[in-house]
């Protein structure tokens, strides 16, 4: 057993100083506790992106695990690459410590697995799956079941280096089979091949995901840990105010690896100007201080290294994943996988494939139309965008490009006559988004020109746009209005007329300009009518007669001919 019996491995190693400060994750560590004590599901997985404070509740629970005598915490295994030491990112060495920390605490254990050892000293060594049997199993029954709950801990399984082993190490004991009330607690980063191993599934398991907390009450708990830090220094001089804790609880975003290594920069220093200096630094300048951010760049630069090796990924599909992250860092509000795969024209299988080695720093959403692709912090995108390796760097016009592009298509794709499905050109617009407008859709038409106006060369894209404008000018702008954005309308052609009609001496585009003139002069009337009656381009008579509901804005009592207004915008749609 002593080739695989890790004693740095326990919490009773861990500092002092580590896991919750008190007041801090009250929430989550009564939910533990009350599993624990009455669930009878046997695997508790707290998954939670990089930096979100795992660890810090794995210390606190093991404590309060082993201190508690209505329970017994069996054993505790810490999982770490930067400790050094081989041992603690190898799968194999867990169940063998852990069977002999329970032995510790039970006569009746200790003596069972004497037993096996005796009977084959090499047990330890054995696979994963015959170590479960030889160490735990066969020992656990002889305890008697009805027995206090036995918890058994595993925290940052994902630094374990080999994929393979913690997959089997999950499965074994998922399948565990035993009378005894025995149960595990896993920690770890939302990594694949722990997101799609037996731990996974909320119908076997309880699964608290951290970075789905209220993230009020995340920031609340940072606030508080930071200023029991700034009131216990003991050269505190009035050099920070309560504003001072609030943003920089703001800024860390709901990850506790900001929070604390912005402590460590600003009370890592002996005069009470210098910290003040730090802290202004801390708050406003965190882009050009390298010294706060290195510990977060180190966790970003060993995910993304592992994410792009060459051995394990193809050219393609590291180009695409870099297409992705650049997309989810220049979007201007939250998307779903399945939109940004629409924008993309990706399968939005392939899309979350594409991501599948990066959800220690991105969070993908369970559902895929769920919105909420975003990174675990601001600074990942600074780091990609602006400090990483150069392998690694990515630049915004990527993702500005991609963006722009998906959201012509989209729009070209996609408007169509009366898309708000309205019955009526009198009929208000309702108060919810049609099924007919998705998400992809509805970014489209309301960011497409922000993303050409953060191209280096938006005339690029000069043709798409005169396309989507041209023929689906009045879709678009239904669009906009039933989403209650029609205002925009104006300064956003107005915008693309700048980006694209003036970049040669003399070159514009007089349709452009013309409808951007006419939909300026609609768009000075306020609305009390929620449609309009529009002009049909071509056809007959009748259905030239026929409704279009476009612009809850394009209608008002006031205008004096409301039926001129509308012919110069058709004439100004048509060209």
């Amino acid at each position: 057993m002593s080739k695989r019996f890790v004693p740095a491995a326990s919490h009773k190693i861990q500092p002092e100083k580590a896991g919750c400060m008190p007041g801090t994750r009250v929430e989550v560590l009564s939910m533990f506790m009350e599993w624990a004590r009455k669930d009878p599901m046997r695997i508790f997985w707290l998954a939670g992106l990089a930096g979100t404070g795992k660890t810090s509740i794995a210390v606190t629970l093991c404590r309060m695990l082993a201190n508690d005598p209505n329970l017994v915490l069996g054993g505790s295994f810490f999982c770490s690459r930067t400790a050094n030491v081989n041992e603690l990112t190898d799968a194999r060495c867990i169940l063998p410590t852990l069977a002999v920390a329970f032995a510790e605490k039970s006569s009746v254990f200790a003596k069972a697995l004497a037993a096996e050892l005796s009977a084959d000293s090499s047990a330890a060594l054995y696979p994963i799956s015959t170590q479960i049997k030889l160490l735990l199993q066969r020992p656990l029954a002889t305890v008697e079941s009805s027995a206090l709950p036995i918890i058994f801990f595993i925290d940052a399984l994902d630094e374990c280096n080999d994929e393979y082993e913690v997959r089997i190490l999950l499965k074994a004991i998922s399948t565990l089979e035993c009378e005894t009330k025995v149960k595990f607690i896993v920690t770890s980063r939302p990594e694949t091949h722990i997101n799609t191993s037996p731990i996974s599934s909320e119908d076997h398991n309880s699964i608290l995901r951290l970075h789905t907390i209220d993230k009020e009450q995340v920031t609340k708990d940072i606030r508080l840990y930071i200023y029991d830090a700034f009131s216990k220094d003991p050269l505190n001089g009035g050099w920070y105010t309560a504003s001072n804790v609030d943003l920089l609880a703001t800024r860390a975003d709901g990850l506790f690896i900001f929070a604390s290594t912005v402590l460590s920069y600003i009370l890592d220093t002996g005069s009470v100007n210098n910290r003040a200096a730090r802290l202004r630094t801390a708050m406003f300048a965190m882009k050009s201080s390298k010294v706060v951010i290195r510990p977060l760049d180190a966790v970003y630069e060993f995910v993304l290294t592992r994410a792009s090796n060459s051995e394990m990924v193809e050219p393609d599909e590291l180009a695409t994943t870099q297409t992705v992250l650049a997309c989810i860092l220049t979007a201007r509000m939250p998307l779903s996988v399945d939109a940004l795969a629409e924008l993309l024209s990706l399968a939005a299988d392939d899309l979350r494939d594409s991501l599948r080695r990066l959800h220690s720093v991105v969070h993908v959403p369970d559902e895929t139309n769920e919105p909420g692709l975003r990174t675990v912090h601001a600074s990942f995108g600074d780091y990609l965008f602006e400090r990483a390796a150069t392998a690694l760097r990515i630049v915004p016009a990527l993702g500005d490009e991609a963006l722009a592009r998906g959201c012509l298509h989209i729009m070209r794709i996609c408007l169509h006559f009366n898309i708000s499905q309205s019955r009526s050109s009198f009929e208000p617009n309702s108060s919810t988004k049609p099924d007919s407008v998705t998400l992809s859709l509805e970014y489209a038409c309301l960011q497409w020109v922000y993303h050409l106006a953060d191209l280096p060369q938006p005339w690029i894209l000069e043709s798409d746009v005169n396309e989507v404008l041209h023929s689906q000018f009045l879709f678009w702008l239904e669009v906009i209005s039933v989403l209650g954005q029609v205002q925009r309308a104006g300064a956003m052609l107005n915008l693309a007329v700048t980006l694209v009609s003036y970049h040669k001496t003399g070159y514009s585009v007089p349709s452009l300009t013309d409808r951007t003139d006419t939909v300026e002069r609609a768009l000075t009337f306020s609305a009390r009518r929620q449609c309009l009656r529009g002009i049909l381009r071509g056809g007959d008579q009748a259905k030239r007669a026929t409704y279009l509901p476009v612009s809850a804005a394009l209608c008002s009592s006031e205008l004096v001919d409301q039926q001129e207004i509308l012919t110069a915008v058709y004439r100004a749609c048509i060209g």
